[in-house]
C-alpha cells in the first residue's frame, strides 16, 4: 500500500495511490489531519484497511511531500564509500557521519518542478532513499532501531553546488533553496527488514542513469545513523532521516553537468517507485 499527500481540485488530501489515481481517506478520518497524525498515532495499518476494495476516485491529483512540515529532517551526507572517494581523505572510512538539516520549504512534491535560482546554474541531484520515523525516541540502540521507523519513501536531495563551499564548516546554505529538492511520490510502511538492507537505488537524468548502488554498500547503515542521530536529538514521528546518496552527481563528472531547465531527474529505488521531477526557472 501507497500513501500519499496531495491536491485534488484545489483542497488538500491524503489517501492510497494506485495505478489508476488517487483513494481518498482523509475526509474518513478527521482526528487525523495529515499523515503525520496518522503516523504518530500509529495507525498506517488503519488507513490500509480502510483504502482495500475501493476503486480510486481522484486521478488529477497534485502531488505534495508525504509528511507536511516535518520537525526535523536530517541528511546524512558522504556515505557511500565511492563518495567518500571523492574527497581528499576518502581513503578510509570517517569515525563519525556527517550531518546536516533541511528545512520543508526546500523541498516540493512528486512531477513538479525543481526550481533554479537566478543566483547560481550549479543546481544538482541527489538520489536518496528516506525514512519516517513513526516512534518517538531517544539514544536508541541500533539493533532496535528498525522499530522506529513506520514508511520509507524517496528524496531528491537537489543541492545549489557552489552555495555549500560558501563556508568553512558547513552546507546548509546550499541544501535549502526553496524547492531545490523533492520527496515523494508516497509513503510505503515499513513493516520488513529487507525493505531497507539491500535497496536498489538508481537516479537518471534525462534517462541516464547517474547514480547506481545499493543500500547495503553504506558506510553507515540506517540502524546507526538512527542510533547516532538519537543521541543528541529526541527523534519524533513524522521526522525525516535522508540516508545519503551515491557517487555520481553532476559536479563530479568531466565536464560537470549541472541541471537545466527542461531536464528530467527520475530518483528509484526498490519497493518504493519512481520519484520524477523536472527543473524550472525562478520567476
Amino acid at each position: 500500500m501507497k500513501f500519499a499527500s496531495y491536491t485534488h481540485g484545489g483542497t488538500a488530501f491524503y489517501g492510497a495511490v494506485t495505478d489508476d489515481g488517487a483513494i481518498p481517506l482523509s475526509p474518513d478520518f478527521p482526528d487525523w489531519p495529515t499523515l503525520k497524525e496518522v503516523i504518530a498515532a500509529g495507525e498506517l495499518a488503519t488507513l490500509g484497511d480502510a483504502a482495500r476494495g475501493r476503486t480510486a476516485s481522484q486521478t488529477d491529483i497534485t502531488f505534495l511531500p508525504p509528511i507536511p512540515g516535518p520537525r526535523r529532517i536530517i541528511c546524512v551526507g558522504v556515505n557511500f564509500p565511492d563518495r567518500n572517494a571523492e574527497y581528499k581523505d576518502g581513503s578510509q572510512q570517517p569515525a563519525h557521519m556527517s550531518l546536516f538539516p533541511r528545512f520543508p520549504s526546500s523541498f516540493t512534491g512528486h512531477n513538479q518542478p525543481l526550481i533554479r535560482p537566478p543566483e547560481s546554474e550549479k543546481l544538482d541531484y541527489e538520489g536518496e532513499v528516506a525514512i519516517v520515523i513513526g516512534k518517538a525516541g531517544r539514544r536508541i540502540k541500533a539493533e532496535a532501531a528498525y522499530d522506529h521507523i513506520a514508511a520509507i519513501t524517496l528524496c531528491n536531495e537537489g543541492t545549489i553546488r557552489d552555495w555549500v563551499r560558501h563556508a568553512k564548516f558547513n552546507v546548509t546554505q546550499g541544501k535549502n533553496w526553496d524547492r531545490s529538492g523533492a520527496l515523494g511520490p508516497w509513503i510505503v510502511p515499513f513493516i520488513d527488514a529487507a525493505q531497507l538492507d539491500d535497496v536498489h537505488l538508481i537516479t537518471r537524468v534525462n534517462g541516464e542513469v547517474r547514480q547506481d548502488d545499493h543500500l547495503a554498500n553504506m558506510m553507515f547503515p540506517i540502524r546507526e545513523e538512527i542510533a547516532y542521530i538519537s543521541t543528541f536529538t529526541t527523534l519524533e514521528p513524522g521526522d525525516v532521516i535522508i540516508t545519503g546518496t551515491p557517487t555520481g552527481s553532476g559536479a563530479r563528472l568531466d565536464p560537470p553537468q549541472f541541471l537545466k531547465p527542461g531536464d528530467i531527474v527520475e530518483v528509484e529505488a526498490t519497493g518504493i517507485g519512481i520519484l520524477r521531477n523536472t527543473i524550472e526557472d525562478e520567476v
